[in-house]
């Protein structure tokens, strides 16, 4: 349960510093916008990306697996751009989250965001395996 709360926190941070790098995406909060209703919200979109990668980013990828043979792995970009885009509209059913303003945008982000959140997954990970060492 731990991971899943660190991985959480660590797409939500990558993903608030993808708006901030990447002007083709940002994200709508809810209600009025103020930090506590910005931070959660970041965490839904957070949590709905981990939901559309780990179900349908598998699911593609297994049936795709020919494409990334032949593309030398290159058509992950697209497929990384498309699953930002479906998590774009996945919030916006909801009325607020993410907005990805085309399908290249949608690319670049999805670059960005798994760029940063490997960067802060090797800042954060020697920190969560401390914690767990002192439990033994």
């Amino acid at each position: 349960m731990t991971r899943f709360l660190v991985r959480l926190v660590i797409n939500a941070v990558a993903l608030w510093l993808t708006t901030l790098i990447v002007s083709g995406v940002s994200v709508t909060p809810y209600g009025s916008g103020g930090t506590l209703e910005t931070v959660l919200t970041f965490l839904l979109v957070a949590f709905i990306f981990g939901v559309v990668n780990g179900i349908v980013g598998t699911a593609i990828r297994v049936v795709a697996f020919p494409l990334y043979i032949l593309t030398l792995g290159l058509i992950s970009f697209i497929v990384n751009g498309l699953l930002l885009l479906l998590v774009a509209w996945v919030s916006g059913l909801i009325g607020f989250g993410l907005v990805v303003d085309g399908f290249w945008w949608g690319v670049l982000g999805a670059l960005v965001l798994a760029i940063l959140a490997w960067l802060i997954g090797i800042v954060v990970r020697p920190v969560v395996g401390r914690q767990g060492d002192r439990r033994r």
